[in-house]
């Protein structure tokens, strides 16, 4: 068994994985649903002061498509949950959120089809802060991190519940709209599918030949030429990489819950309202990634805006994965740890009881 499998299954034997069900949640549309499942795991176990507030607890947000399962890969645990490290899970409570439309979290694809309410990322944070205070009885985050959608949703945690939290590390992303070329390939994933008689309105029978296109457009946008020529250096090889990928997607995705997916991204734009931002700020991109390129300048602008705002842009290396880079913590763990110690100093977590 490796390290890290040990690894992980002491840090799940401290935490839990539940369902949280918020009933007659409303939408931003007006839309309600009468229970509204959200899945989560945690890990450790939270840490209150003298004055009842939880000191220790960090809110991890993925991606779209992705889980909080994934937060427990190696990439990413194996860099931040050990015993030492800037998240070791003996000292610090995670929380792990299926966020709406993802994972084992309520879905189009449970049975509503496109009949499920249109959600957007206004939704997916109060539901995500519906979790923490009433579902886990949590009124105080040390941290509040996220990768691509979830750095996205972490802004909005910095603008709308800053009195709740110490710090913010917004990973892969850009606090404004989605506008340019990053709304262009996203309105072009989802025209493709609703245009494909195969999706019959989203009632089909069987995935609408337009998923396979919509996987296709996913993993260019969010590859890394020079991690996959290392990967696959051969005709062969590139071949046989991008079939596996493809194959394992396909068995495990949804039209309409891609569609829904990508669409909550719509009337994102928290730019307004960033000095509304008062708690300390490190985000971090890379270089390498497709969907937010540097060349642009908008981080550079926008992080002026925040009052104790810090930006990182990870150079490309062997290490960087492109937009993908979010879930490599090798990358960036050099920053985060700093920044993690330093709200660690400013609001100390009581220590755990001797056994």
């Amino acid at each position: 068994m490796s390290p890290v499998l040990v690894l992980l299954l002491v840090a799940a034997a401290q935490g839990d994985t539940g369902t949280f069900v918020l009933t007659k949640f409303r939408f931003a549309s007006g839309d309600v649903l009468p229970e509204l499942r959200l899945h989560y795991r945690t890990l450790g176990q939270p840490r209150r002061d003298a004055t009842n507030l939880v000191r220790n607890a960090v809110l991890i947000l993925h991606g779209t498509g992705g889980s909080g399962q994934q937060f427990l890969s190696p990439l990413f645990a194996g860099e931040l949950y050990g015993p030492g490290q800037p998240l070791d899970t003996t000292t610090h409570y995670l929380i792990l959120p299926d966020n709406i439309g993802h994972g084992r979290s309520s879905k189009p694809s449970d049975g509503l089809h496109a009949r499920f309410p249109r959600y957007r990322y206004d939704d997916m944070v109060a539901a995500q802060y519906r979790l923490v205070r009433d579902g886990l009885h949590v009124n105080h985050l040390l941290l509040v991190m996220g990768t691509s959608m979830g750095c996205m949703h972490s802004w909005l945690w910095g603008e709308r519940y800053a009195d709740v939290m110490d710090g913010v590390v917004p990973l892969a992303c850009l606090p404004t709209q989605i506008a340019g070329r990053n709304r262009m390939w996203r309105r072009m994933l989802s025209a493709d599918i609703r245009a494909d008689p195969d999706w019959q309105h989203g009632e089909y029978t069987s995935e609408p030949r337009s998923l396979r296109a919509a996987l296709e457009l996913l993993f260019l946008v969010g590859s890394s030429p020079r991690q996959l020529q290392r990967t696959a250096p051969t005709r062969d090889s590139a071949d046989a990489y991008v079939t596996r990928w493809l194959d394992a997607r396909l068995a495990e995705a949804d039209a309409n819950d891609l569609l829904y997916q990508v669409e909550a991204s719509e009337d994102y734009d928290p730019s307004p309202d960033l000095e509304r931002v008062t708690v300390p700020v490190l985000a971090i991109n890379s270089a390498d990634d497709f969907i937010n390129p540097p060349e642009l300048g908008l981080m550079e602008r926008l992080i002026r805006r925040v009052q104790r705002g810090r930006y990182v842009l990870i150079p490309v290396s062997d290490t960087t994965r492109g937009h993908g880079t979010h879930t490599v913590a090798a990358a960036w763990k050099a920053y985060f740890a700093p920044f993690v110690a330093s709200l660690e100093r400013a609001h100390p977590a009581p220590r755990p009881l001797a056994r």
